[in-house]
């Protein structure tokens, strides 16, 4: 296996020769008749909700809660690595990976690193471990217990309403 090394006068290149086609090429690649995607035909759930614990504010002082994850790609966990603010500070890996994965926060469409950066602490720390739950035990749910009662039981940490499964 050949090792290639990255440079910054590079890193441009590199990544235009492993992006993703455009829709427009990917549409007239594929036939009119085409099966349904696997995802469709096993039911994969590829995306959750999540409701954050403060909310994101953005410049005009609206709070966004709501919002989605899709599930992590192998190119969404490698692609940060060649990042120069990541091999700067290697902290800022999660909020590199984080603005990939998140596909919106409330009416935000187009997250990235800027909007992450802004997020409370405990905003981020919600993300972070909802990631982990996702992409590892591929489900939202944390068994938790009940601190007066001792008694043991699951919440979906999506943000679902008490009383509701």
């Amino acid at each position: 296996m050949r090792r290639r090394t990255v440079t910054a006068g590079n890193l441009e290149e590199i990544l235009q020769a492993t992006a993703p086609a455009p829709a427009a090429e990917q549409a007239a690649a594929t036939p009119a008749a085409a099966p349904p995607r696997r995802e469709e035909q096993h039911g994969l759930r590829t995306e959750f909700e999540f409701e954050l614990p403060r909310g994101y504010v953005d410049e005009a002082g609206t709070v966004h809660r709501h919002g989605a994850m899709r599930l992590a790609t192998a190119r969404d966990e490698l692609r940060p690595q060649i990042d120069l603010r990541v091999k700067e500070n290697p902290a800022y890996l999660s909020v590199v990976l984080l603005s990939q994965v998140i596909t919106r926060i409330g009416t935000i469409t187009d997250v990235h690193a800027g909007i992450v950066e802004r997020m409370y602490a405990t905003d981020v720390a919600f993300l972070q471990d909802f990631y982990r739950r996702v992409n590892s035990e591929g489900h939202t749910r944390a068994a938790v217990t009940c601190p007066h009662c001792e008694g043991g039981f699951e919440v979906d940490l999506s943000g679902g309403r008490l009383g509701e499964s």
